[in-house]
């Protein structure tokens, strides 16, 4: 009976051995640690992160991507349905598509695409084609899809063509590119003004506090639409597509700051009374050291929260204006411009298929909203 007492002992032991590590390891890790833990537990933003990955990967190699130059038009291939892919030939994998005629239908006058079942074109992966340049930097010319023994803009169209006969797959890349991209670069300003002047107003409090505050009151009472149809108007038709797409990102940037600085700004009251902010004080930091390198990592977590969920609202502000015609303008590819083209019910009858840009849009929101939302749950990640 003796003997078997250290066995029990032993049995008992091991447990709390595996729970002194689990706890040993959460003492020691780090905030972001944490964070990047609690996340991989929340399964949708971890399949939307995912998502999101995939999106930039389009956005960084959309002239790869794209077959065809997306301003190539010809009107003969106006508003063509999109295209089946064949996978299969006797069997065997063997990519390929029909050739396509058109011709007038007797009855109702419109011109109607059939495919040719005599001549058949091969897909080939990895082809060169137009010449492009990744991120306006790299060239190349090789491209992700082509056709053997055929003119790819006179064969392939894998999602159709717009009323100009431009290739609606290849529009679709380079519009995926600048709507996340001015997203982006949209909520950077954004988040730069709104932890600047919010920490500002936090940290100081005074007549500086009620001056930004003020200023905020006046940017969040100005109506939205109103407020873009006279800066459309302002913006000379004159401007190029880059002095647009500038003026655009500025001015979505200079109206979305202003409720991120207020949530700083009541982080920073309550942060202001800290003891390490006092210590800070005390040992001579400058005021900017204090509120970048002391108050704003404390809670940097619920800013990359708070930033992740500004982004979709960016991108939504941008496709509608776009859309309204107040935003980007042709000869900009946009996934707004590329729905300006359905915005009456004839187009939807008779094309159903130039609705397609709304499904990366609803996508890429979705997923940035639910990778926000598992941002959120991880800040704080002793909760």
């Amino acid at each position: 009976m003796s003997e078997s007492m250290p066995i029990a002992a032993q049995t008992i032991e091991a447990p709390e051995e595996v729970m002194t590590e689990a706890e040993e390891r959460i003492s020691v890790a780090t905030a972001g640690q944490l964070m990047w833990w609690r996340f991989r537990k929340h399964t949708l933003a971890m399949i939307s992160a995912v998502v999101l990955i995939l999106f930039y990967l389009v956005a960084i190699f959309a002239p790869a991507l794209a077959y065809v130059d997306p301003e190539l038009s010809e009107a003969q291939r106006g508003l063509m349905p999109p295209q089946k892919v064949y996978w299969l030939d006797d069997g065997k994998l063997s990519p390929h598509i029909y050739a396509v005629k058109g011709a007038r239908d007797p009855k109702t006058f419109k011109r109607v695409y059939v495919n040719d079942p005599e001549t058949k074109i091969p897909l080939r992966f990895f082809v060169r084609g137009f010449p492009y340049k990744l991120l306006g930097l790299v060239p190349g010319d090789i491209h992700l899809l082509g056709v053997e023994g055929a003119p790819i803009e006179e064969s392939l169209f894998l999602l159709g063509t717009d009323v100009n006969g431009r290739d609606l797959w290849s529009r679709l890349m380079y519009a995926t590119q600048i709507s996340l991209v001015i997203g982006l670069a949209a909520v950077a300003l954004s988040l730069f003004l709104g932890v600047l002047l919010g920490g500002i107003s936090g940290y100081f409090s005074g007549t500086i506090d009620t001056v930004i505050q003020r200023v905020i009151e006046i940017f969040r009472s100005i109506p939205t639409i109103p407020l873009w149809m006279g800066l459309a108007a302002a913006l000379p038709r004159s401007w190029s597509t880059q002095q647009i797409y500038l003026a655009i990102t500025l001015i979505i940037s200079l109206l979305g700051w202003t409720e991120l600085a207020r949530v700083v700004r009541g982080r920073f009251l309550t942060l202001r009374e800290e003891d390490f902010i006092t210590a800070a004080e005390l040992v001579g930091c400058g005021k900017m050291r204090i509120i970048f390198r002391h108050m704003v990592p404390s809670f940097l977590s619920h800013i990359i929260a708070a930033t992740t969920l500004a982004i979709p609202a960016m991108i939504i502000s941008e496709t509608s204006l776009s859309f309204l015609g107040l935003g980007l303008r042709p000869p900009a590819i946009s996934w707004g411009v590329l729905l300006e083209q359905a915005q009456n019910i004839q187009a939807l009858a008779i094309s159903p298929w130039l609705l397609l840009p709304v499904i990366p849009v609803i996508l890429a929101v979705l997923a940035f909203n639910f990778v926000g939302d598992g941002l959120r749950d991880a800040a704080d990640p002793y909760g």
